[in-house]
């Protein structure tokens, strides 16, 4: 199928949440194993086998279609689409038996993000998005908050996995953000807390280091929702570059870079 319709793509984008999301679901309060890919970056059984759940979903409609997965890695295709897959974003969340996880699927087309979701397993919520077509939660429309001052927001972050080393630098800027806010979160999904961004229950979001499959829905999400993704300089967002994300309702974006960019390059 060389040029599926949109319609098409969005019915499969579904199935393979959903595939996903009851694989997070079974296992969720079941034994699992877990593996260390770095100091606190694990791997569970589970992550593994909604990953080959979606694979299986979308390969079986699509055989030529390339994906870019985080635990299978690459597959490389002379497709215009890849779809970007994260089975299980909130893995430590999930390993402690904590119920704030996702599953996040993005499809790009010439390397532009077109189509994107993203499902809250253990809420039964679905965010999705599609280019030019805007946002939605279970089929409703959404859009991003209208707060217009820091002091009125609701803050989200995430710490990357190298925060043992570098700690004091990250938390520089909860202090920053703690000081001019209403409040700060930080969940540990970083998929999941871009939704949010979209649905209007955070006002922003920041995070140092995202991986493509962290974000390839979710910066469509915000964007679609009427909000603004870019990095702390302001440059346009893409999935080469996710060292910097910054999402948030488009209204307190200057006043959010001003903050991280001063000691950022």
């Amino acid at each position: 199928m060389n040029n599926p319709s949109m319609e098409n793509l969005v019915r499969v984008l579904r199935r393979a949440l959903d595939a996903g999301g009851r694989v997070v679901r079974r296992g969720a309060g079941r034994r699992f194993t877990v593996a260390h890919k770095g100091r606190v970056n694990i791997v569970t059984s589970v992550d593994k086998a909604a990953e080959r759940a979606i694979r299986r979903v979308i390969a079986g409609v699509f055989p030529d279609h390339g994906f870019l997965m985080e635990e299978s890695g690459e597959r490389p295709s002379p497709s215009p689409y890849r779809w970007v897959v994260d089975p299980l974003d909130g893995t430590v969340n999930f390993a402690h038996g904590m119920p704030i996880s996702c599953v996040s699927i993005g499809l790009e087309r010439h390397g532009r993000v077109i189509l994107g979701g993203v499902l809250d397993p253990y809420r039964n919520e679905l965010f999705t998005a599609a280019a030019g077509r805007g946002a939605h939660l279970d089929g409703r429309r959404i859009r991003v908050s209208t707060t217009a001052k820091l002091i009125d927001a609701l803050l989200v972050t995430g710490f990357p996995y190298d925060r043992y080393k570098r700690a004091a630098f990250y938390l520089s800027f909860v202090e920053k953000f703690m000081k001019r806010t209403q409040g700060l979160r930080r969940l540990g999904a970083a998929a999941l807390d871009l939704a949010y961004v979209a649905a209007g229950r955070f006002d922003g979001y920041w995070e140092f280091n995202l991986q493509p499959w962290d974000a390839a829905a979710g910066h469509l999400l915000v964007q679609e929702a009427g909000g603004r993704v870019t990095n702390f300089r302001g440059a346009p967002y893409t999935l080469a570059d996710t060292s910097q994300t910054l999402a948030s309702n488009g209204r307190l974006h200057d006043a959010m870079r001003r903050l991280l960019s001063d000691k950022v390059k």
